[in-house]
């Protein structure tokens, strides 16, 4: 990774690149403790563990330093500025723990001060960096890299469903009919429903959905759950094959869809 910019104040361009990596963070760190939290309750005996406070912000501490962490690398920062943005995280429970052992703090001043906290540790650590966080990254064409370029999608979607593998879900039935309603709405804003037999397809789909919906809807739970299953796995064919043709939707699109319905189907076999 290469600054350019000397270490004076930000000026009023990088000041707006300044925030946005230091948005980008947050958004990182909420999503590792969103995405990793689930696999700590699925541990044996990890409901317990995490129902005391002092353990609960050190998970959650490492779950966001993981994600931010993860996000800093793929934006190409050094090790020695996420080392310094992990300890960061960290720093606010170090210091509040010792009054909470000592009695003097109860556990959900504990929770609430340590993340307020954690906000100005990392502007403070960033501050000391201005030039690299004011900087634009200039991403190094690693392998690592390419592939998240490339596959994003998928990552994407694999990402947002990590959570159904630990803790299957079932959709309503009546959410099957957003799958094509989406690719629809989608077609009509990018004015990709032209040419003959489009629309066609399209309502076809729409009404094979809704006669779904309406016979797992009518159906007894075991059987409506296996028609739901079968919606979300269709569906993602049906992913896959505008994922092929470049119809309708973009193709990012598709591939995100297709990983997301594949994951719900099958994750909701587990339910049965």
């Amino acid at each position: 990774m290469t600054t350019s910019l000397p270490p004076q104040a930000i000026g009023p361009v990088n000041r707006w690149r300044f925030l946005g990596h230091f948005a980008e963070m947050l958004v990182a760190m909420i999503l590792g403790m969103v995405l990793l939290g689930p696999l700590w309750e699925a541990l044996p005996g990890g409901p317990a563990l995490l129902a005391r406070p002092d353990v609960a912000v050190l998970v959650m501490a490492t779950d966001m330093t993981a994600g931010m962490a993860l996000w800093m690398r793929y934006r190409g920062h050094g090790r020695g500025a996420i080392a310094e943005m992990g300890a960061a995280m960290y720093a606010p429970f170090a210091v509040l723990l010792v009054p909470y052992w000592a009695g003097l703090l109860p556990g959900h001043a504990l929770m609430v001060a340590g993340h307020v906290l954690m906000v100005p540790a990392m502007l403070l650590v960033m501050l000391g960096r201005r030039a690299e966080y004011g900087a634009a990254h200039h991403h190094h064409r690693t392998a690592e890299r390419g592939l998240l370029e490339r596959r994003w999608p998928t990552l994407l979607g694999l990402v947002m469903t990590l959570a159904c593998w630990v803790d299957p879900m079932l959709p309503p039935a009546p959410v099957l009919l957003v799958l094509p309603g989406t690719y629809l709405v989608i077609g009509l804003f990018r004015r990709a429903l032209r040419g003959p037999g489009v629309v066609a397809l399209q309502l076809a789909g729409l009404a094979g959905y809704a006669a779904l919906t309406l016979a797992a809807l009518a159906a007894d739970p075991a059987a409506a759950r296996y028609l739901i299953a079968a919606g979300w796995l269709a569906h993602a064919v049906w992913d896959a094959a505008h994922f092929v043709t470049r119809r309708v939707v973009p193709r990012d699109y598709a591939e995100w869809c297709g990983v997301v319905d594949l994951v719900v189907g099958v994750t909701i076999l587990f339910v049965l």
